[in-house]
C-alpha cells in the first residue's frame, strides 16, 4: 500500500508538473502587451495610483488587446517619512523573501492583484537577480533547507547600477530552493508577469529562475532585462523565456531611437514561437511624475547618466518621432509596453498605441528584415501570415525631410493592389513622389 501511495503520488506530481510547462508554453503566443510603471513613477508607485492606473488601463488600452499591469522597481521599499533623510529600507520576511512596502502599499499587494484580475487584467511584479544584500547580512535561512543566506550568496557578482542585491552561486545548496521559494509566492500572490533585472548577462541564473517557474504550479510570463550586454551564444537559454531586453533602457530622445535601429539590424530573424526580441518601453505621454521639476544635483546627474531625460515631463517626442518609435515596434514584433501614465494620457499617444493596423502588424508576429538602405532611407518589411501581403517601413533617418519615389524597386515588389499609408490613413500609387519628415517614417499596408 506504501508503495502504490508513493507511485501514485509521483504520478500526480509528473502530470502536474507537465500541465503546467504545457501551459506556460501557452504563454506569448503573440507578442505581449501591457504597462509598465517605470517610466512614470520610478520606484515611488503607490497603492492609489496604481488602482487609478489599473481602472485607466481597463478603459483605454485593454480593449485593443493590452493585457499586463506591471509595477516595476520600488513596490518593496520602506521609505521613513518622518526621518529628514527619507531613509530607506525594504521590507522582507523571515526568510529573505521581498514583502509589498507598508509605506506604498499598506493594503498589500493583493488588493492591487485582485483590482487586476477583476478587471480581466494580468498582473506582474519587478524583481533583481539574486538576493537582498541585508538578507545576507542578517544571515536569514533558506526556507526548507538548512542552509542560510551567507551560504547561497556570491558577494563577488553585484550589479553596476543598484547596491540592493548579490547574486547567487548557483553550484551551492540552497540556491535553486532560495528561487523557487520568491517564485512560490509570487505565484501565491497571482502573479502572472516578473521582469526580471540585470539577470541577462548571468545565464545559470536565468535558468534558475526558469526551473521555479516551471515548479511553481502557475503560468507566469519571463521577460529578461536589461540589454545593453546580451551573449548571444546564451540565445539558447534566454529562449526558456518569453520576452529578452535587447536594448539599453530606452527614453524620450533620437539617441533611444537610434539604438532601437541597431537592435533591429542586429536581432532580425532571431525570434522563436513563445519567445520576443524586446526593444523595451514606449515613453509616451506624462513621464516620471514622481519627480520634481527642480532636480538637487545628485539627482541632475542621476537623470544624465541614465539617459532619463529629465524630471516630470510630458514627451519630448515629436509627432514624427512617435509615430517612428511605435512603428519600429510594431514592425520587429517588439512587446508594447507603455510607459507613460495611463490616467493623463495625452489623445495622439493613445491613438498610435490602439492604431488597430499598427497592432495587427505587430501581433503578426514576424519580425521585420532590411532590405533596401541608401542615403539615410531605410526601407523594412514583414510578411503578413497566411497571405501574400505585406508591411513596408520607410524610415527616413535624416534631421530634415526628404523626398522618395515610391518604386516596385524601393518596395521590392513587382504588382500591388493597394498601398495604405497607416499613419495619415491614405491611399498613395507606385511611381508617386512622397515626403517623409526629418526623422519620420512611411508606415505602409501593401495588398498584394
Amino acid at each position: 500500500m506504501k508503495n502504490t501511495i508513493i507511485f501514485l503520488l509521483a504520478v500526480f506530481s509528473f502530470t502536474a508538473c507537465n500541465e503546467n510547462n504545457k501551459e506556460v508554453q501557452k504563454l506569448a503566443k503573440t507578442p505581449p502587451m501591457g504597462w509598465n510603471s517605470w517610466d512614470s513613477y520610478a520606484l515611488k508607485l503607490n497603492e492609489e495610483t496604481a488602482l487609478a492606473n489599473i481602472d485607466a488601463f481597463a478603459e483605454k488600452l485593454k480593449p485593443s488587446g493590452y493585457e499586463y499591469f506591471v509595477i516595476d522597481a520600488g513596490w518593496y521599499d520602506q521609505e521613513n517619512k518622518e526621518a529628514n533623510n527619507n531613509s530607506w529600507e525594504i521590507n522582507i520576511d523571515e526568510y529573505g523573501l521581498l514583502q509589498a512596502s507598508e509605506t506604498y502599499f499598506p493594503n498589500g499587494l493583493e488588493l492591487v492583484i485582485e483590482h487586476c484580475h477583476n478587471l480581466g487584467i494580468k498582473f506582474g511584479l519587478h524583481l533583481m537577480r539574486g538576493i537582498p544584500r541585508v538578507v545576507v547580512k542578517k544571515n536569514l535561512p533558506v526556507k526548507g533547507t538548512k542552509y542560510t543566506a551567507n551560504d547561497i550568496a556570491d558577494t563577488n557578482s553585484i550589479c553596476e547600477w543598484s547596491t540592493l542585491n548579490y547574486g547567487i552561486d548557483m553550484n551551492k545548496p540552497g540556491a535553486q530552493e532560495y528561487y523557487n521559494n520568491l517564485i512560490n509566492q509570487m505565484a501565491g500572490w497571482g502573479v502572472d508577469f516578473i521582469k526580471y533585472d540585470d539577470i541577462v548577462p548571468f545565464p545559470d541564473e536565468v535558468e534558475a529562475v526558469v526551473k521555479a517557474i516551471e515548479q511553481c504550479g502557475r503560468p507566469i510570463l519571463l521577460s529578461l532585462s536589461p540589454g545593453d550586454v546580451v551573449d548571444v551564444n546564451a540565445i539558447g537559454t534566454f529562449r526558456k523565456a518569453n520576452m529578452l531586453r535587447v536594448t539599453q533602457d530606452i527614453w524620450d530622445n533620437q539617441i533611444s531611437i537610434d539604438k532601437t535601429f541597431e537592435a533591429m539590424r542586429k536581432w532580425q530573424g532571431t525570434k522563436t514561437d513563445h519567445f520576443w526580441i524586446d526593444m523595451d518601453m514606449i515613453p509616451f505621454g506624462q513621464l516620471r511624475l514622481t519627480s520634481p521639476e527642480i532636480l538637487e544635483e545628485a539627482e541632475r546627474i542621476e537623470f544624465e547618466t541614465y539617459g532619463m531625460g529629465g524630471p516630470n515631463r510630458w514627451t519630448k517626442l515629436s509627432k514624427d518621432q512617435m509615430c517612428t518609435f511605435i512603428t519600429q515596434r510594431a514592425i520587429s514584433a517588439s512587446p508594447l509596453m507603455m510607459g507613460g501614465d495611463l490616467v493623463s494620457i495625452d489623445d495622439f499617444s493613445l491613438e498610435l498605441l490602439t492604431n488597430k493596423e499598427m497592432i495587427q502588424c505587430n501581433q503578426n508576429g514576424i519580425m521585420a528584415k532590411l532590405v533596401h538602405e541608401n542615403d539615410s532611407i531605410e526601407v523594412w518589411e514583414t510578411a503578413q501570415k497566411k497571405t501574400t501581403n505585406q508591411w513596408v517601413a520607410i524610415f527616413n533617418r535624416n534631421d530634415k525631410d526628404v523626398e522618395i519615389h515610391l518604386t516596385p524597386e524601393l518596395l521590392k515588389i513587382e504588382n500591388t493592389k493597394s498601398i495604405h499609408n497607416i499613419w495619415t490613413n491614405a491611399k498613395l500609387q507606385l511611381n508617386n513622389e512622397y515626403t517623409i519628415a526629418a526623422n519620420g517614417v512611411l508606415f505602409l499596408k501593401i495588398e498584394i
